[in-house]
């Protein structure tokens, strides 16, 4: 029907059919449910998991009327690329790790629509693809590779070296240690024999020196795991030496990815930095901590105009994207959304994943009365107090 929205998928309307219908053939394909529950939960009792998604629906829009939204321009830029090679809307993908557990054909595939979408895409330290077949996809879209600093920082420095095609780097700095994921330790999960990591590992074999925990796992196993290998992060890191170091060793713009505080944004602006992604992990870290669209609300005011500010973790509909928008985030991220995809329908899955984001988002500015990204404003919400009261921002 002509007042409809166009039908993307038979099956698939929503991203929670996405994540239903994409989690139901991971578990098929690996005859039970450690890789799904490696995707879909987190860190202890998952609160933070949890709220990522909850606190979106604390916040409710609130719609102007009589407003010429007949064209619609969901531009946006990042890195400094602009909007004509960046898509249509400001949505990319978040780095999440080992996209071969979800389609034989992983990161590729992933890259693949990222390109034919025209948008942004985060690649994991801990991809099964090496960085160079990821980028080889690309159209114009931009990239940038996320890194945890390693204690052998030999092996973060060739990792630095084979990105800098990438426009930026993306550090974790919220994983000092690996959280305590539960569902990991019952699953007893280990990465399948045939996969491995090409960006950080050579011969099968973890590239790191004096890490007693790393070379025992690996005398037990023939591949280290993702959790052993996050025992090599260095932890002693800290703002006056690992940000020089950083600048000394890339070219690429340093973003900071696990920013919760307006504390730690002044100081991201104090160093210099290019850009921050507020985000708690998707909940695989520290477990507690405030959803990301809340520690947004805070820390927000401090970047506006000073630094680069991005949110990931929970974004589930295109009105979620808006709400994170008028909230003072510049760029929104999603890293199960194209693992769901993967896992549905490959490349095509994750099409499915990003058009659905694009057409909610489109009907969504529509509806509320913006014509353009910059249209949208924290004059648009209003948030749900425990009280059961609406109030304004």
């Amino acid at each position: 029907m002509a007042n409809r929205a166009e039908t993307l998928d038979e099956n698939i309307f929503t991203i929670a059919d996405l994540k239903r219908e994409g989690s139901a053939k991971m578990i098929k394909a690996h005859r039970g449910r450690s890789e799904e529950k490696y995707y879909n939960e987190g860190a202890m009792e998952m609160e933070s998991l949890l709220d990522n998604e909850q606190a979106y629906r604390r916040y409710k829009i609130r719609p102007r009327i009589l407003v010429d939204v007949d064209r619609l321009d969901m531009s946006t830029d990042i890195f400094g690329v602009k909007s004509s090679n960046t898509g249509p809307f400001p949505l990319g993908f978040s780095p999440s790790a080992m996209h071969k557990l979800a389609h034989p054909e992983g990161e590729v595939a992933t890259s693949k629509a990222a390109a034919s979408q025209g948008i942004c895409m985060g690649l994991s330290s801990y991809s099964t693809t090496s960085l160079e077949d990821v980028a080889a996809q690309g159209e114009g879209n931009p990239y940038f590779v996320q890194i945890c600093v390693l204690k052998d920082r030999r092996t973060t420095l060739q990792l630095l070296k084979r990105a800098e095609r990438y426009k930026a780097v993306f550090v974790s700095v919220d994983v000092p240690v690996l959280g305590r994921r539960l569902n990991e330790m019952r699953n007893n999960f280990v990465l399948p024999e045939e996969m491995e990591f090409p960006n950080i590992l050579s011969n099968g074999k973890a590239e790191f020196s004096g890490d007693n925990e790393a070379t025992a796992y690996g005398e037990r196993h023939s591949k280290p795991s993702r959790n052993c290998m996050l025992t090599a992060v260095d932890a002693s890191l800290k703002w006056d030496t690992a940000i020089p170091w950083l600048k000394a060793n890339t070219k690429m713009q340093i973003w900071l990815k696990g920013v919760n505080t307006a504390e730690d944004v002044a100081l991201a602006i104090q160093h210099e930095l290019d850009g921050i992604v507020i985000s708690n992990h998707g909940g695989r870290q520290l477990d507690g901590i405030p959803a990301t669209l809340d520690t947004l609300r805070e820390c927000a005011p401090i970047a506006r105009g000073r630094i680069s500010i991005a949110v990931d973790g929970g974004i589930r509909q295109g009105s979620d994207i808006f709400k994170a928008l008028a909230l003072g985030a510049q760029h929104c991220f999603v890293g199960r959304v194209p693992i769901w995809g993967l896992a549905y329908k490959g490349q095509e899955g994750v099409e499915l994943g990003i058009k659905i984001l694009m057409q909610e988002l489109a009907i969504t500015m529509r509806l509320a009365g913006c014509a353009r990204i910059e249209d949208i404003t924290s004059a648009h919400l209003a948030v749900l107090t425990r009280d059961g009261i609406l109030a304004k921002l």
